[in-house]
């Protein structure tokens, strides 16, 4: 089918007629800058710490508070 080769080839030729529009520039900003620094903030405000902790450790960075006892 011709029109399958053409789009092959379109596909294999995409770098070449590859230019930054205002569209492009977006979706490229988004990719490589507002993505992954969302992933990033989420990953750094988050209560866990996985780093050097044993099995009875509690993973939270800061324990919550001993229940009070009444006595």
């Amino acid at each position: 089918d011709p029109a399958i080769e053409r789009w092959g080839a379109m596909r294999t030729d995409v770098y070449k007629h590859f230019r930054f529009t205002p569209k492009t520039t977006i979706q490229s900003i988004v990719g490589m800058i507002v993505i992954p620094g969302a992933l990033f903030y989420l990953a750094y405000d988050q209560d866990w710490s996985w780093a050097g902790k044993l099995k009875s450790e509690t993973l939270y960075r800061v324990p919550p508070p001993a229940p009070e006892s009444e006595e």
